[in-house]
Parts: C-alpha cells; sequence; structure tokens
C-alpha cells in the first residue's frame, strides 16, 4: 500500500509539472506578437518614431564625414519627412508626400561605406529608443529596397 501512495504521488506531481509548463507555454505563445499588429505598433507608434529620429540626427550631426550631406538641408523639415516616411512604410497612419528618394539624393554622391553607416545608426537608434530586433529588422527589411533609388544617381 505504501509503495501505491509513492507511485500515486509521483504521478499527480508529474500531472502537475506538465500542466504548469502546458500553460506557461500556451502564455507564452499569447505573448508573442500578433500577426495582425503593424510593425508601427510593435515600435511604439509615432513618439518612437520621432525619438528614433532624433536620435538618429544627433548620430549623424556626430559624424564629419556624413554631417556633410545635411550641409544645405533644413533640419527641421527633413526629421518630419523622415518621421512620416517611417510612420507610412511601418504601416501607420501617415502618408509620405515627400520627394521620391532618386531625385532628393541625386545630387548628394553619397558613398555606400556612408549608407551603410546611416543604416548602422538607424538601427542603433531604434535600439537605444527600446524597439524589439524582430522591430528593427522589419523596419530595416522594409527600408532596404530604397538602397537602389537612394544611390541610384550618385
Amino acid at each position: 500500500m505504501g509503495r501505491f501512495r509513492v507511485m500515486f504521488k509521483l504521478t499527480l506531481r508529474r500531472q502537475f509539472i506538465a500542466g504548469v509548463l502546458t500553460s506557461t507555454l500556451l502564455l507564452t505563445g499569447c505573448a508573442q506578437h500578433n500577426s495582425h499588429t503593424t510593425l508601427y505598433e510593435r515600435m511604439g507608434g509615432q513618439p518612437t518614431i520621432d525619438a528614433v529620429v532624433d536620435n538618429l540626427l544627433y548620430r549623424i550631426a556626430d559624424d564629419d564625414e556624413v554631417v556633410v550631406y545635411f550641409a544645405n538641408s533644413n533640419i527641421d523639415l527633413f526629421a518630419a519627412s523622415l518621421a512620416t516616411q517611417l510612420c507610412e512604410i511601418s504601416d501607420g497612419p501617415c502618408t509620405y508626400d515627400g520627394p521620391p528618394m532618386d531625385r532628393a539624393h541625386q545630387t548628394m554622391g553619397i558613398t555606400d561605406a556612408h549608407f551603410n553607416r546611416v543604416v548602422e545608426y538607424l538601427d542603433a537608434a531604434m535600439q537605444e529608443e527600446g524597439v524589439t530586433l524582430a522591430a528593427r529588422n522589419d523596419m530595416l527589411g522594409r527600408l532596404a529596397p530604397l538602397y537602389k533609388e537612394v544611390m541610384r544617381l550618385r
């Protein structure tokens, strides 16, 4: 009879542990981002996008080689335009109405190294502003096709 009781307790304990693990896995699965959630929402919406743009601009300002590309820019207009573009690209409620990328960059002579540095700065800015790795990768993936337009008329 004693052996039966020990086996019964072990079986109950295993079932309890299995139930806890199953519940934990189910709850963890529910915590993952919903596939219907937009990148805009996963990034934190407009406040985060605005913070990312500000952070990016400070990084650019600290880089003597990259900041020269912005010497003739209205920085406030550029910041607002970039924030709107990131909002639209991330499926937010914005509509970018600025110039096409090829026209906006046609006389700048941007090098691959400088282009890549700005991408690195953008990624670092998003990370510093709390954007998850998955959302950062999603945003960078959506921006990647713009490379051809930005660099087309070097």
